[in-house]
């Protein structure tokens, strides 16, 4: 009997269309995979459960789906683990979009004048947002990235902002920034706020071009040229959650659909903009969806090669809609992660880079996904709201000598890397001070002291 254990059904009260059930087995799909060949759905669904046949994921099986990720990660990258000195400038908390896995977005009435209770909310100025970013170029960073809520007065610039101010319609999620304490202005002075001193600006996600071009018949690609021109540089795959319709109704139903986010994703490629992709898994959506979402990814990749690289993004469900309301008892398990993260890895064979994200696994299984098929350890980001705000505990900031000692202790190769992974220096990690040395201004002086 294989030494096999029950693994959690995070979908078992859903009435989904799409199950795990293939016809194929697992001994076949692994045998592909450890040759290479480019995976089907029903393969990565039997590597990903470790074989449909039994219920449960089968330890010894579970282990040859990682060994094959591993292998292939080595053939790709080699043994470099890179990451990247950034900042993270969410702009505003406001937002009405009601996702059910998020606690990161306050309700966008909390943020209006007329209301007196305090709301735990924050909205920057763009004036604020450029203070931010120029001192932390000053402090060595190469990026900064922002995912912010959608707010009612947040417009892609000022005619957009002319077009909603005159519009009758009432479905635009529009308000004027008069109504509100703080004006966020608009998407391009946000972004122009931060393109301060040559730093990589990563930000707008498919989610947020959407509200960018509400009540407008302007394409994705007039949003991301305008935003290009304000100085955008990439564009996050956040927001993608996963790319099944039928999960999307269930956890997010106010946000848009995956045809949308695929549309929005090949528009930014199509204008010259270096894209990431993620995943969000592990709360109700079964083996299927997820490995139906890579298929996704995969095709986009196929049609663009603007994807830098992909990261799976566990849930983290403690202080959720999803947990609050009963819809999910808890998220992904240790070993669905480093499944999810091994996939990956031997799905996506035209995705160079495999993020593994210490803010939801924490260090020691952040490290242990590094053998699973990852080689990016996410950045130092300084300040992550996101995460914290749903009940993850594992932290705000990544120091490079954290970073160079955690990485040599698992026997790979420190590298700072550059957002699209174009520049990348190896850290000495025998250095006395270890700091970032690609961004802008940095000079190797650790970001903080």
């Amino acid at each position: 009997m294989p030494d096999a254990f029950d693994a959690a059904d995070p979908a078992g009260e859903f009435d989904f269309a799409h199950r795990p059930v293939t016809d194929q087995s697992f001994e076949n799909a692994l045998a592909k995979a450890r040759d290479g060949a480019r995976l089907s759905v029903a393969d990565g669904v039997e590597l990903i459960t470790t074989g449909t046949d039994h219920d449960g994921i089968d330890r010894r099986r579970k282990e040859q789906v990682l060994e094959a990720a591993d292998r292939r990660r080595a053939e790709v990258v080699g043994d470099e683990v890179t990451f990247v000195a950034n900042l993270n400038n969410n702009v505003t908390t406001a937002c009405n979009t009601g996702c059910l896995f998020c606690n990161f977005k306050d309700r966008s009435e909390q943020f209006r004048s007329s209301y007196q209770d305090d709301h735990g909310g924050f909205t920057k100025t763009p004036e604020e947002s450029r203070d931010i970013v120029s001192d932390a170029i000053d402090r060595g960073i190469y990026e900064v990235c922002s995912v912010s809520g959608l707010h009612p007065a947040l417009a892609l610039d000022a005619e957009h902002l002319e077009m909603l101010e005159a519009s009758d319609r009432g479905d635009l999620n529009y308000r004027p920034a008069s109504e509100y304490d703080v004006d966020p202005g608009t998407y391009c002075e946000q972004i122009r706020a931060m393109d301060v001193g040559g730093v990589h600006v990563h930000s707008m996600t498919p989610e947020e071009a959407y509200h960018a071009r509400r009540g407008t018949d302007w394409s994705y690609e007039e949003v991301f040229g305008r935003l290009q021109d304000a100085g955008l540089d990439s564009v996050p795959g956040t927001a993608a959650e996963i790319l099944v319709d039928e999960v999307r109704d269930v956890i997010c139903p106010g946000k848009i659909d995956s045809g949308e986010w695929l549309a929005a994703m090949e528009a930014a490629a199509s204008v010259g903009l270096d894209t990431t992709a993620t995943i969000m898994y592990g709360h109700v959506e079964n083996a299927t969806h997820r490995v139906e979402h890579l298929q996704k990814v995969r095709d986009l990749q196929d049609r663009t090669g603007a994807i830098t690289e992909f990261v799976p993004l566990s849930f983290v469900h403690a202080e959720t809609p999803l947990y609050e309301r009963g819809m999910v008892s808890g998220g992904a398990s240790p070993d669905e992660d480093e499944l999810m993260i091994a996939v990956s890895r031997l799905f996506l064979d035209n995705v160079d880079h495999i993020q593994s994200s210490w803010v939801k696994y924490g260090d020691a299984h952040g490290l242990k996904m590094l053998t699973c098929g990852a080689d990016d350890f996410m950045g130092t980001i300084l300040s992550e709201e996101i995460t914290k705000r749903a009940g993850g505990g594992y932290g705000e900031f990544r120091s490079f000598r954290e970073y160079t000692d955690m990485i040599t202790a698992i026997g790979r190769t420190p590298v700072e890397r550059s957002t699209d992974y174009e520049q990348r220096r190896v850290v000495d990690p025998d250095a006395d001070v270890v700091g970032p040395e690609l961004g802008p201004r940095a000079d190797g002086t650790p970001l903080l002291n």
